[in-house]
């Protein structure tokens, strides 16, 4: 793989929850995926986060999850599918609005938390996802799980897609994440997570926990914002992967 891009989940903050650093973050990747409210942020915050990423020429993407404040959007909601269709285009709106504001544009969408796992696997409510991307704007590209079951349905809903894999997340030997319920689902180690990143781009494999190499065909790597030492993390990998020769770059056109 000659190029690949990093992103990380932002516009998470407020004022009594701030869970990463937004500003730094936004000087290594190379796509940023928005909170559109109902997750986490606040919408002066979430601004912010949007006119840091204009001004250092990051992608912009939406990062819509479950009516879920409480649990951060981690606990999975069974939803009928014109609620949830309703909620995605309430956040997509919200977020392009926002992005407009601020002279940018929302270019990729990617599901966040319990709403990301459920439709990896979950036909009906990665239905709703993609009829939503859809009316919003057919252009937007949908970022998520490879191997889920979203990406199948949006690439035949007409959808351009975008595979992803996860820097500081475990696999488990079937390609899913490790639930992060369980011991050792979260990476720490700046320099393993380097490792690992490098070995997906060179060889499209990740390790999983238990020791078997997962194939994994991702476009996008992401480091979450609000892993403990995310930024170092993010640092480490970006430096790793350019010492290897690989390409950082973003998956979706910045250009409007």
């Amino acid at each position: 793989m000659a190029s690949i891009d990093l992103n990380s989940d932002l516009g998470e903050n407020t004022p009594d929850r701030v869970v990463g650093d937004d500003e730094s973050m936004l000087d290594i990747v190379t796509s940023a995926n928005v909170s559109c409210g109902f997750h986490a942020g606040s919408p002066e915050g979430i601004r912010a986060t949007l006119a840091a990423a204009v001004t250092r020429g990051v992608v912009i993407g939406a990062h819509p999850g479950y009516r879920d404040y409480e649990n951060f959007g981690r606990a999975e909601i069974d939803i009928d599918a014109a609620t949830l269709q309703a909620h995605v285009e309430y956040q997509l709106g919200a977020l392009a609005g926002l992005a407009a504001a601020v002279g940018g544009h929302v270019a990729y969408v990617k599901p966040h938390g319990a709403l990301y796992n459920t439709v990896a696997r979950d036909e009906r409510q990665a239905t709703a996802v993609v009829a939503a991307v859809r009316a919003l704007d057919p252009r937007l590209v949908l970022l998520g799980p490879a191997g889920g079951v979203v990406l199948d349905i949006a690439a035949r809903a007409g959808l351009t897609t975008a595979a992803e894999a996860f820097a500081d997340r475990a696999y488990l030997p079937d390609g899913r994440l490790v639930p992060r319920t369980q011991p050792g689902a979260v990476l720490h180690d700046p320099a393993e997570v380097g490792r690992r990143m490098v070995r997906l781009a060179e060889q499209g494999v990740i390790r999983a926990i238990d020791g078997t190499d997962v194939r994994v065909d991702a476009h996008s790597v992401c480091v979450h914002g609000d892993s403990p030492g995310a930024v170092a993390m993010a640092a480490e990998t970006k430096r790793m992967l350019q010492e290897a020769g690989v390409t950082i770059a973003p998956f979706a056109a910045g250009d409007a």
